[in-house]
């Protein structure tokens, strides 16, 4: 067995029945995995948190209701074995949602997981794709106290992948990421460049794939808006900057799937939970509305 079935609910279970996978546009993949984080911990609780806290949503997000598009929600998947086989499981299900012709959204868990999901595009046949990054941090060290699958050297194993990769909202990298940006070819712009000019758009390279995985860090954004993260970074992007950012790589290519990684519960505060679980569908309306623009998509409920 990879997986198990912590929460017996289902996103936006109070709003939405399941949906069934082949006919869900977005396909949410529970990953509490936690074993390399260096400072604060409580990622292992972020997914079901959010789950949980997706039963106060309303489905209209504003502007449309992507829950009219589909949602189906796995089974969580078991992280009490070693690394190599947590990633492996994770790929797994991420191939087995794409070849049934939905979306993945991955919620961690550390950012780890999302080695395992970009393997799961690999193993799916999927190798044109670059990754949009929001976060605090490059994660782009070979190795950090030793472990190659740490959450600071995610990024590193995607790029070694051949996977091209931007970077939004960093401002908390060392010497050799640094290196490794400019030896790379990896695009950035950096938190200082953003916050401080209020950037709410940025326009990707022409060479850069026309399709785009895009993970979300929460520490990407300041702690004033998300201190439920386990290495806070001042200086961070904002809330309705972070849609904006997110809504400009939607408008210029197609977002094939994305992730909410870092997010770690604060006892007591439930406000940061539903923000997360906000944060999450908010981004799926987004891909939902590009979409249905760029592929005239159909919703699956009336």
């Amino acid at each position: 067995m990879t997986e198990t079935n912590d929460y017996s609910g289902h996103f936006l279970g109070s709003e939405i029945d399941q949906c069934p996978l082949e006919e869900a546009m977005f396909s949410v993949l529970p990953v509490p995995y936690e074993k390399t984080v260096s400072y604060g911990s409580g990622t292992a609780a972020g997914p079901q948190a959010i789950l949980v806290a997706s039963d106060q949503l309303e489905t209209w997000d504003g502007q449309s209701n992507p829950s009219r598009f589909g949602i189906h929600t796995c089974q969580t998947i078991n992280c009490q074995a070693t690394a190599d086989r947590v990633i492996n499981a994770i790929a797994s299900s991420v191939t087995r949602i794409l070849k049934a012709g939905s979306m993945p959204v991955a919620l961690g868990g550390e950012h780890t997981v999302t080695y395992g999901v970009i393997k799961g595009y690999l193993d799916a046949g999927i190798h044109d794709f670059g990754v949009v990054q929001i976060d605090a941090h490059a994660d782009l060290r070979d190795a950090y106290e030793g472990d190659p699958l740490s959450h600071a050297s995610v990024m590193k194993r995607v790029i070694d992948a051949g996977i091209p990769l931007y970077q939004l909202g960093i401002r908390a990298y060392c010497e050799e990421e640094k290196q490794t940006r400019q030896d790379a070819g990896v695009y950035y712009q950096d938190a200082e460049e953003l916050v401080l000019n209020n950037i709410l758009g940025i326009q990707l390279p022409d060479n850069f794939p026309k399709k785009v995985f895009f993970t979300v860090d929460i520490d990407g954004l300041d702690p004033s808006v998300f201190p439920s993260t386990g290495t806070p970074v001042p200086g961070g992007l904002g809330w309705y900057q972070t849609l904006k950012l997110f809504e400009s790589v939607a408008q210029q290519r197609e977002i094939i799937g994305f992730d909410i990684m870092e997010f770690s519960p604060i006892e007591g505060f439930h406000a940061y939970d539903f923000a997360a679980a906000l944060l999450t569908y908010k981004l799926m309306g987004i891909t939902q509305r590009s979409l249905e623009k760029k592929l005239a998509i159909q919703p699956v409920v009336g």
